[in-house]
């Protein structure tokens, strides 16, 4: 008797086997026939305003892929009953177990050999390179602990800028786009005071290290410096607050703080579009003239800051210069020239003559005025997009933010490289880092604002949903280093400053 050869069944195993797929595929296309003609039937009588043609190439293309979809579960069928056929071959062999047993340590053997391999040959390539890159999804055992404190709104439109007093009062100060600059009450939320005396969009607001004096910058391609006098209203219960409202002569950031649920979901720009007679807080006092004007940039004043000492001043210009005046006299004394594109930013170290202004070139600029006859600068070149700011800390640091999302870490005494990078997945807007502790927060455009440590480790990110947060791009933060109920503030385009309070373990402090 003829024996059949291993080749000739394998032959008529296969020769089967795309029978049965043909016969099936048969089956398929004429039940899907009958199936679509039934599907067009039910779809000509409903009701619909796509035209039938639309329709009936849709019907077809979801045919096609509801077949191809059978087409894979038939083959997983097959497959299976081969992989049966194979495990009661190896039953009438004696092997069922330790076959498949022995089959499965070699396969995990090779498996994680090859892996191995891989991973110390990606290892061994990428080590230099990403030795000094920290991945801003780090877990990280401790975590800050993040709370919404307080909503500070009134502007008409967005918030560019904010900075706390360092003197007391403590309050808290915003630029905004709709020509003005507010200071507000912290524990209270009560605009304090509006500054209407530019004619254009108010970028930057910075104050005094000792007196009652703000500094702006605006788009009226000037910075003005003006004086004011605010008293702190005495905090009182909400219960009392919510019971005493008066539309009438309550400022409109106090009147938005007791909404309903069902308008927390709407964006406050689209409600006061909507409301049109909105005018903000008009119970607020007023300055409307400037104790100082400097005028000398050719283009829009985006940042200003004082010098240490308060005896002079840094702008930040479109015309692509950075300049240096003299508060008591208002006149010019350096211009800082040599950026290639616009300025986005300055900054001011806080206890030594250091500046440093940020670039749509790409680069950020350390200006060096301790030695009063020689007067250096630096460039840096570490982004790849434009820097949108570039802050100093208590220490030898520069942390520097930009469009190209990343965020890097300097040591100014040796700025050849950067210590720490981290890389978000969004832009980043004006920075600020925290002076006792050290943290940075991090305002995105995507609506985000996130906390890393000066390593570069992700502590947290801010709470943000449709009913706390920002609703849209986040444009800068501060932090408050007074015994305040807010630690960190941040203001963005949907017309609001929003009050946090930020918990840091004692672990991560140690750090």
């Amino acid at each position: 008797m003829p024996v059949e050869s291993g080749s000739s069944v394998a032959a008529r195993q296969a020769k089967q086997k795309r029978k049965s797929h043909s016969l099936s595929i048969r089956r398929t296309n004429s039940t899907e026939q009958e199936r679509s003609g039934l599907q067009r039937d039910m779809l000509e009588g409903q009701d619909s305003k796509l035209p039938l043609s639309l329709r009936s190439n849709l019907l077809d293309l979801f045919s096609q892929i509801e077949r191809e979809f059978e087409n894979l579960y038939i083959e997983n069928l097959e497959l299976r009953r081969e992989i049966e056929t194979l495990n009661e071959r190896l039953a009438g062999e004696g092997q069922t177990f330790e076959g498949a047993d022995l089959a499965k340590g070699a396969l995990k053997t090779k498996a994680s050999h090859s892996t191995s391999q891989l991973s110390q040959k990606l290892k061994t390539t990428y080590k230099a390179s990403t030795s000094k890159i920290v991945s801003s999804f780090k877990a990280t055992t401790s975590r800050a602990v993040c709370q919404l404190v307080r909503e500070y709104v009134g502007h008409r439109d967005g918030i560019w800028d904010l900075s706390v007093t360092r003197t007391q009062p403590v309050v808290l100060g915003t630029a905004s786009a709709d020509h003005t600059a507010m200071l507000w009450s912290i524990e209270t939320g009560k605009c304090l005071l509006k500054y209407m005396g530019h004619q254009g969009s108010v970028n930057s607001i910075k104050f005094h290290p000792t007196e009652q004096m703000a500094l702006t910058a605006s788009g009226d391609q000037t910075a003005h410096i003006w004086r004011y006098m605010v008293q702190l209203p005495t905090p009182q219960p909400v219960a009392d607050i919510s019971v005493s409202i008066k539309p009438v002569s309550v400022c409109h950031c106090e009147f938005l703080m007791f909404q309903t649920p069902c308008d927390d979901d709407v964006d406050f720009s689209d409600k006061d579009e909507a409301d049109g007679e909105i005018e903000g807080p008009n119970d607020c006092p007023s300055v409307r003239v400037a104790t100082t004007t400097l005028r000398s940039h050719q283009g829009v004043v985006i940042a200003a800051d004082w010098l240490v000492g308060g005896k002079q001043v840094v702008t930040a210009s479109w015309d692509r210069a950075a300049n240096l005046y003299d508060v008591e006299t208002s006149e010019l004394v350096h211009s800082l020239t040599g950026h290639d594109q616009e300025l986005t930013h300055c900054c001011t170290h806080p206890t030594q003559r250091l500046v440093v202004t940020s670039s749509r070139d790409t680069t950020f600029r350390l200006w060096d005025f301790r030695d009063p006859s020689i007067h250096s600068v630096n460039v840096f070149q570490g982004h790849t997009d434009t820097v949108t700011s570039a802050v100093f800390t208590v220490g030898d640091n520069v942390v520097s933010g930009s469009d190209d999302r990343t965020v890097k870490v300097w040591d100014l005494k040796n700025m050849r490289s950067p210590i720490a990078t981290i890389r978000t997945d969004s832009a980043v807007n004006r920075i600020s880092v925290s002076v006792n502790q050290k943290i940075i927060a991090l305002p995105h455009d995507n609506r985000q604002v996130r906390l890393f440590d000066m390593s570069g480790v992700r502590l947290a990110r801010l709470p943000r949903s449709n009913r706390q947060g920002h609703r849209r791009m986040v444009c800068c933060s501060a932090w408050c280093e007074d015994n305040t109920s807010c630690n960190l503030f941040t203001c963005g385009f949907d017309r609001q400053a929003i009050g946090w309070n930020i918990n840091i373990p004692a672990l991560l402090q140690e750090k």
